[in-house]
């Protein structure tokens, strides 16, 4: 059976929600948390939502959490990844599984219906949808999307993954170059809006960075 596979990294506020909407979809039986270093109770409250929660003793990122989690779900030959902050409607990831359950997909991407306003101006989707589209010649629609489901066999040709916001970048690159069916679908999802501060200018600019990394390393 496949199992779900959250990082999660401060996500208290969230973490309750999306773990019991994740435990409802079809076919699910195990919920894994890796709580990537919190310093708040996601940890805690991921547990007492019925997670099974793997913690790292400091903040290694998203690539090494995703890893982890793959590690703990070692018997799955499908993997669900899904962000901590999706909250309720992490219940509506279920068209993600079913092209790879029926052997029509060896990963699928989320493409959110309804789109949040972000605090940013799109450039660190612009890099990774263009660099995507000269390493493989396709443009996504959502290229950071973090909700995607994909084969054992996919995850380990992947391995390892682009260092930390790149994770999702590299795979893109690294299956389509290796002959893996990738594809896009149209889910009722939807994270929390990242916003103007300066921590999220900050959070934007690492994930540039990230990004542009993994691009360049797959030149």
């Amino acid at each position: 059976m496949p199992s779900v596979i959250i990082p999660a990294y401060n996500e208290q506020s969230r973490i309750g929600d999306t773990v019991r909407a994740a435990a409802t979809l079809p076919g699910i039986d195990r919920v894994i948390v890796v709580d990537d270093g919190s310093s708040d109770g996601t940890a805690s409250i991921a547990k007492a939502s019925g997670a099974d929660v793997r913690r790292h003793d400091r903040n290694r990122g998203k690539a090494a959490a995703m890893e982890t989690g793959a590690d703990a779900a070692e018997r799955e030959t499908v993997l669900l990844f899904l962000d901590a902050d999706l909250g309720e409607t992490a219940a509506n990831a279920a068209p993600l599984l079913t092209p790879v359950l029926d052997g029509k997909a060896d990963m699928t991407i989320a493409v959110f219906r309804t789109t949040v306003k972000l605090g940013g101006h799109g450039i660190v989707v612009r890099t990774a949808r263009a660099g995507i589209e000269r390493a493989t010649g396709w443009s996504p629609t959502q290229p950071l999307n973090g909700q995607r489901c994909l084969t054992r066999a996919a995850f380990e040709a992947a391995r390892p993954l682009a260092r930390g916001f790149g994770a999702e970048t590299g795979l893109t690159v690294d299956l389509m170059r290796k002959g893996f069916r990738v594809t896009e679908v149209e889910v009722d999802m939807a994270h929390r809006a990242t916003g103007t501060d300066l921590r999220s200018q900050l959070h934007r600019a690492r994930q540039l960075a990230d990004v542009t990394w993994a691009l360049l390393v797959r030149r």
